[in-house]
């Protein structure tokens, strides 16, 4: 099994009325040239959690973070407007807590981030700052949502 210490999550910055069935999340990312779905999970706005990568293979959802990361994708994270928004249905919230906290048990010790979160310190403070984001995603504070006080992820820890 690969080591894990990170949990990155994801939306699929798919419109709030707007479904996006596994299936198709599949082609997408076949498109784009990957063998499959890059993220391990999937989660429905039902709450279905749908796995889609086994956790032994390197998941292909946050450049430079794959090898030692499970990534996991909700459906949506765009307002019916098409911006990045928290459209997460309760539904999802509770299978998103239960699947992080399953995986925490079996990867003691994991950080929990958005993708956003890792995107470049553009200025070299330490913090990842929402004007350096790259992009919204998942279109919540998944690091303060998921982490323990003081346990949040920081740009110094990424690179490691």
């Amino acid at each position: 099994m690969r080591t894990i210490n990170l949990i990155v999550v994801h939306c699929s910055a798919t419109r709030r009325d707007s479904a996006l069935s596994p299936e198709a999340l599949d082609r997408m990312h076949r498109r784009r040239g990957f063998n499959g779905t890059g993220y391990h999970y999937y989660i429905r706005t039902d709450g279905t959690v749908h796995p889609t990568r086994p956790l032994h293979r390197i998941g292909a959802h946050a450049k430079g973070f794959n090898a030692h990361s499970i990534g996991i994708c909700y459906e949506g994270g765009l307002d019916c407007r098409g911006r990045p928004a928290d459209t997460r249905t309760p539904a999802q919230r509770c299978a998103l807590r239960q699947l992080v906290g399953q995986l925490q048990q079996l990867f003691p010790g994991c950080r929990i981030c958005g993708h956003r979160d890792l995107s470049p310190d553009a200025n070299a403070n330490g913090v990842v700052e929402p004007h350096e984001w790259l992009k919204q995603c998942p279109c919540f504070d998944a690091g303060k949502e998921f982490n323990l006080p003081g346990k949040e992820i920081t740009q110094h820890e990424t690179n490691i």
